[in-house]
C-alpha cells in the first residue's frame, strides 16, 4: 500500500536527495538566506549602478510623479516571501538558459552605457537589467522555479522604473483633457463661475478679478497612472482569486485615475480662489499626493464588489500568477 507521506512536500533538500542525480540542495537557514540575500542586492545593484543611481533621483525629485517606484522592490520582493514555500521544494538546478539571459542582459546594458547616443537610455538600461535579473533568480533557484518567480520580476520590471515622456504621452495624453474637462464641469457645478480654453481653466471670482489654472500634465494623471495601475495589479494578485476578477481591477485603475485627477484640478481650483500660490510649487504637489489615499480606498471599495459579484461557495480556477490568495 502507497503511503500518504508519498504526496507530502518534501524540503529542498530532501527533494533533492531523493532524486539522486547529483544536484546540490539549496538548504539555508533563514538567517543565512537574508545574508546571502543582502550579498547579492549590493552587488546586483553595484553592477548596474547607473541605472538605479538615476531611477532614485527620479523617484526622490519627483516623488509625486514616480515616489512610487521606491515601493515597487519591497511589494515584488513581498510576491517572492508569499511563494517561499513552494520555492522551497523545488530543486536547485540552474540550466544554461539562465546564464544566457544574464549574457544578453549584460550586453544590451553595456551597449546602452557605452553605445550610440540613440540607445544611451534609461529604459533601454532597464531592459538589460531586466534580463540580468530573471537570469540570477533562474541560476539560484532553477528554471521549475519559474512559474512562482515570473509575476514578481515583471512587477518589478515593468512598475519599477520611469518611463519615457514620449512613450507615457503617446498612451495618456488624453488624460490631460478630460481631467480639465472634468473639472471645469464639476466646478460650475458647485457654483464656481469657471471658464475652460484648451488646458487652462479661469476661476472668476465675485469681484472680477480672475485666477487661471493651467492643468499641468502633473495633474493629468499622465505618470500617476502608472503607480494606481501599480496599486490595482498587487492589490489584484493578492485580493483576487479568478483571473477575470484581477484583470477587471486593473483595468478599473484607469477611470479611478482620471476621476481622482479631475477631484485633485477641481480642489487646486477651489484652493486658487483663496490663495493663487495654492495651485503652484510644492503645495501643488502636496495636494497630488494627499489624494493618493482616497483613491487607495476606491481600489478596496472596487475590489470589494468585483469579489463580492460570484458566489464565495464556487470554486475558483487555480491562478496562474504565481501569487496565490
Amino acid at each position: 500500500m502507497t503511503s500518504s507521506a508519498a504526496n507530502t512536500p518534501q524540503p529542498r533538500n530532501a527533494a533533492s536527495s531523493a532524486a539522486g542525480d547529483g544536484v546540490g540542495a539549496l538548504d539555508l537557514s533563514d538567517r543565512a538566506a537574508i545574508a546571502w540575500g543582502a550579498l547579492f542586492a549590493v552587488a546586483f545593484v553595484g553592477t548596474f549602478f547607473e541605472f538605479f543611481r538615476y531611477q532614485f533621483v527620479q523617484a526622490t525629485t519627483q516623488v509625486q510623479d514616480w515616489g512610487h517606484t521606491l515601493l515597487i522592490p519591497l511589494i515584488a520582493g513581498y510576491f517572492v516571501y508569499v511563494q517561499r514555500e513552494k520555492l522551497a521544494v523545488q530543486r536547485f538546478a540552474p540550466s544554461w538558459a539562465a546564464f544566457l539571459l544574464l549574457f544578453v542582459g549584460l550586453a544590451i546594458y553595456s551597449a546602452s552605457a557605452f553605445g550610440p547616443p540613440a540607445i544611451q537610455h534609461h529604459n533601454v538600461r532597464g531592459v538589460g537589467v531586466g534580463f540580468a535579473l530573471l537570469g540570477c533568480l533562474l541560476a539560484v533557484f532553477g528554471t521549475a522555479s519559474f512559474r512562482w518567480l515570473w509575476f514578481p520580476w515583471a512587477y518589478w520590471w515593468v512598475f519599477g522604473q520611469t518611463i519615457s515622456e514620449r512613450v507615457m504621452s503617446r498612451v495618456t495624453e488624453r488624460l490631460q483633457d478630460w481631467s480639465a474637462i472634468g473639472a471645469d464641469i464639476l466646478l460650475n457645478t458647485l457654483g464656481i463661475d469657471t471658464d475652460r480654453v484648451g488646458n487652462v481653466l479661469t476661476v472668476h471670482m465675485s469681484d472680477g478679478t480672475m485666477h487661471p489654472l493651467n492643468v499641468a500634465e502633473a495633474c493629468s494623471g499622465m505618470r500617476t497612472l502608472m503607480a494606481f495601475l501599480a496599486i490595482g495589479v498587487a492589490l489584484a494578485a493578492l485580493g483576487l482569486p479568478r483571473w477575470w476578477q484581477r484583470v477587471l481591477l486593473v483595468v478599473a485603475g484607469i477611470p479611478i485615475s482620471l476621476f481622482v485627477n479631475v477631484l485633485r484640478v477641481a480642489s487646486l481650483g477651489m484652493l486658487s480662489m483663496v490663495d493663487s500660490n495654492f495651485s503652484t510649487g510644492e503645495f501643488h504637489s502636496m495636494v497630488g499626493l494627499v489624494w493618493l489615499m482616497p483613491a487607495f480606498l476606491m481600489f478596496l471599495g472596487v475590489m470589494w464588489v468585483i469579489r463580492n459579484l460570484v458566489d464565495e461557495g464556487q470554486t475558483p480556477t487555480a491562478p496562474r500568477t504565481g501569487v496565490k490568495s
